[in-house]
Formats: C-alpha cells, sequence, structure tokens
C-alpha cells in the first residue's frame, strides 16, 4: 500500500516532488514510471520476489489504460423485441489490441529465462573475484559479472539450446520493436522540433549525404558502407540527419497545395522517392545497431507527447524490447566465452580490432526510432492472405529474415558465426494476430501529426 501510495503521488505531481506545479506531463510521468521498472544482468531465472513485484508494479501503472474509452454503436433489445443502436463504451481501441499482446510477449520473456534454472555448463563470476578466478566478458562490460565455461567448452547440447533459446528472444524482440515503431510513428511532432528544422532536406544531411541519396541508381547497403559509423555518436547523428530530411519532405508534400516558406525545389515524386529511400536507411541502421540511444526526433515524441494512452503503449513496448536486446546479448556473451576456449587467441585479436570495428556494439538503451520498422510491419500486413489467420510470424516477416541474427560478424565475436549457420524459424510466440496495424496510405502517413510552421526567420 505504501508502494502504490508512493506510485500514485509521483504520477500527480508529475515527478515534482516539491509541489510547486513545475513536474512534468502525466504522459511521460508515466512513461518514465514504466521505464524504470525493469533490468536484467545474467541468464537467470528472475527470483519470486522480483517477479511479483514486475507483475504487481506493471498492473498498477497499467490501469490507467483500463479506463481510456471510445463510443462503438451497439445493439440492445428495446422491451417490446425491436433492436436499436446505442452508443456504448469501450476500451480504446489501440490499447485493446496491443496491451494484451505486451502482456503476452512480457509472460514470454519471463518463462525464457525460467529455462536457465537448471542450466550447470556455464556460471558467473563476480567482477571484484581474483585474476585467477575471474571469466571473460564481451566488449569490456566490466560492470557485468564474468562468465565461465568448463575448460573443453559447451556441449553441442548446449550451444543448440542456446542458439534456439536466442531465437526465441529474437521473436520478442522483433516483435516489441515493431508495436514501439509503431506507435511512434502514431505520435504528433512537436512543433519545437520543426521549428528547429532546415527549410530544406540538402541543409539536413549536407551536400554528400544528399547527393548519395538523390543519385539515379540507389543502395542502401552500398551507401551506408560509405559511412563513417565507427562510433555510437556518428550513427547517431546520420540517423538525426536522415529522420530530420524525412520530415522536412513530408511536410512539403503536406503544404504543396499552400503557400509556405518550405517550398517545392523538387518535384512530388521525387521527394516521396527520396523519403522512401530515407526509411530504407533508416530501416538498416536499427537492424545493424539494435542498441543505439535514441534520435532526437524520438526524444522530443516522447517528452511532448500528452496522450497517456501512447506513452504507456510506447514504454512498455520499449521496456520488453530493451530487456529482450539485453538477454539476447547475454546469451551471446555465453556464447563468445565458449569460442574462445576453442580459439584463445581471439581474446588477444579483439583488443587489436576494436579501434577499426565498423559495426561496434553500443551501450544498450533500449529506445527505438520512430518508424524505421514500419514499412516491414505494413508490407507484412498487406500480403497475409485474408483467409488465413497471421501469426506474430507473418506480421514480423521472420520466416525471411531470422537467420539475420544482428551480431558483429568479425573476429571479436569468435567462431559463434558456425553456431548461426543454418538457423530455423522457431515459433516460439506463436498466433497474436491482434497487433497486425492497419496498412496506412503514403497520404495518410504524411498526413498524421504534421502541423503548420509558425513564421520563420
Amino acid at each position: 500500500m505504501e508502494k502504490m501510495k508512493e506510485r500514485f503521488a509521483k504520477l500527480l505531481l508529475g515527478e515534482d516532488m516539491s509541489g510547486g506545479g513545475k513536474g512534468v506531463s502525466s504522459a511521460l510521468a508515466l512513461s518514465n514510471a514504466i521505464t524504470n521498472l525493469a533490468e536484467q544482468r545474467k541468464l537467470e531465472p528472475t527470483s519470486e520476489e522480483r517477479k511479483g513485484r514486475w507483475k504487481k508494479e506493471i498492473n498498477w501503472l497499467l490501469s490507467v489504460s483500463d479506463y481510456i474509452v471510445e463510443f462503438v454503436p451497439s445493439q440492445q433489445k428495446s422491451k417490446d423485441g425491436t433492436n436499436i443502436e446505442v452508443m456504448v463504451t469501450q476500451q480504446r481501441r489501440d490499447l485493446f489490441m496491443n496491451i494484451p499482446a505486451l502482456k503476452k510477449l512480457d509472460a514470454m520473456l519471463i518463462d525464457i529465462l525460467e529455462n536457465f534454472k537448471d542450466e550447470n555448463e556455464f556460471w558467473y563470476v563476480s567482477k571484484d573475484a581474483d585474476e585467477s578466478e575471474k571469466g571473460v566478458q564481451r566488449d569490456d562490460k566490466w560492470w557485468l559479472p564474468t562468465i565461465k565455461v568448463p575448460p573443453e567448452g559447451l556441449s553441442d547440447t548446449c550451444r543448440k539450446w542456446l542458439q534456439y533459446q536466442k531465437d526465441c528472444v529474437n521473436q520478442v524482440h522483433r516483435a516489441s520493436m515493431a508495436i514501439n515503431a509503431q506507435i511512434l510513428s502514431e505520435m504528433e511532432i512537436p512543433e519545437n522540433y520543426i521549428e528547429s528544422l532546415p527549410k530544406n532536406g540538402r541543409s539536413s544531411l549536407g551536400d554528400s549525404i544528399y547527393k548519395s541519396i538523390t543519385i539515379e541508381f540507389f543502395e542502401p547497403e552500398q551507401f551506408l558502407s560509405t559511412m563513417d559509423l565507427s562510433t555510437e555518436h556518428k550513427v547517431l547523428d546520420l540517423k538525426d540527419r536522415i529522420e530530420a530530411s524525412i520530415v522536412i519532405w513530408q511536410r512539403k508534400m503536406h503544404l504543396k497545395d499552400g503557400k509556405s516558406t518550405w517550398g517545392l525545389a523538387v518535384s512530388a515524386e521525387k521527394r516521396e522517392l527520396f523519403e522512401e529511400r530515407a526509411e530504407a536507411i533508416l530501416l538498416l541502421l536499427k537492424q545493424k545497431f539494435p542498441g543505439i540511444t535514441q534520435s532526437s526526433l524520438d526524444i522530443s515524441k516522447i517528452e511532448y507527447n500528452n496522450d497517456i494512452g501512447h506513452s504507456v503503449l510506447e514504454s512498455y513496448s520499449r521496456v520488453l524490447e530493451s530487456l529482450a536486446n539485453t538477454v539476447m546479448s547475454r546469451i551471446e556473451d555465453v556464447l563468445y566465452a565458449d569460442s574462445l576456449t576453442q580459439d584463445p587467441s581471439l581474446a588477444i585479436e579483439k583488443l587489436n580490432l576494436s579501434s577499426a570495428d565498423s559495426s561496434p556494439q553500443f551501450p544498450l538503451s533500449g529506445m527505438s526510432s520512430p518508424r524505421e520498422l514500419e514499412a516491414e510491419v505494413l508490407s507484412s500486413a498487406a500480403q497475409t492472405p485474408a483467409a488465413e489467420t497471421p501469426t506474430l510470424s507473418d506480421f514480423i516477416g521472420w520466416s525471411e529474415e531470422l537467420g539475420d541474427t544482428g551480431m558483429k560478424k568479425n573476429r571479436s565475436t569468435g567462431n559463434l558465426e558456425a553456431y548461426f549457420k543454418g538457423e530455423n524459424d522457431y515459433n516460439c510466440i506463436g498466433k497474436l494476430a491482434s497487433i497486425t496495424p492497419k496498412k496506412l496510405s503514403y497520404t495518410e502517413k504524411i498526413g498524421s501529426g504534421l502541423r503548420s510552421p509558425t513564421s520563420r526567420h
């Protein structure tokens, strides 16, 4: 009861415990409360106490969604037996569809961690232990316990089992990421973000990037191969520039019939083509760097969003995405430790390669960008035959892409590539058809969340 009172007070005060009315909006306070709940450091079952606290507190915070309703028509019989149509309230459709799906993904993630309770082929050693007792850790994660495996390495059965668990978690991760991207795409773009943008896409991207995107023959993979993505800051800067250019091009399309200082120097058809190319780049960046920090557009949308329902869905899906990403990373840590037993020289080579690595593994932040997966999600939904019930695999498109583990494929991962060849699409999740989003037309996509700018200087 005391914990519930504390949570309730923080939400009402907007986290301003002075009571001076300077707190954040209810939507942001709720988003922060959900975000701060979860952490996972080891591959082990969640303790009963922690599991109970998580379920209790997440249910408290999600309970507000039960009271976000909309009017829908319903048939009722009058006393004389005639049918009449009346308006009744029911939970808002986006919440009604997505909250149960996210709870299912939440339960699956807990169940996957439970599978590690009897695992004895690897174990953890405190980071403060003597050097002689310490194990290994990938990417210099000094804050995490080190991992020990038997001198001869893991058994083949254990390796295959770990890969199966990783595939299951990957499905949870992709589903959470798709829902999060869909919700972020529906959030309104704040006016202050729009006002901070330059007047054209070329100014946002810079001449070099703009020319690369607007050439006649464009290949996203080749474009990324020419970019310097050696640090998190450089990846994030590219992401910010591309997202800003997309917003600029969308607004120019939306305002093409009116007078605006944003102007139309490029035809609408070419601008739409450039936008599609930019979105393809964002999708590849999301796949290549799943743990990248949130972009300026994401931060702005979350901070200024006033829709409580969107805040609940965005933060809950982001937390699950973050947890799933963390569990996958912990599994990769174990497989890396095993790979060193097969070739110990990789530990020395890793140190020499870290500065030259063009695909770094960044610290996990758990935030997703707004629309990187939208094209993939909408395409998958459109291709699902109407006669059959779509599965979550249909929704995300795993049957084609599950083999891409998203790991760095260089020598710093040891010989893990041998483990990942010939992966199967393990259907760990089953049917969750309710989260398939409505397919939007291009006009609908650019029309949502776009407001006219105030006068620009």
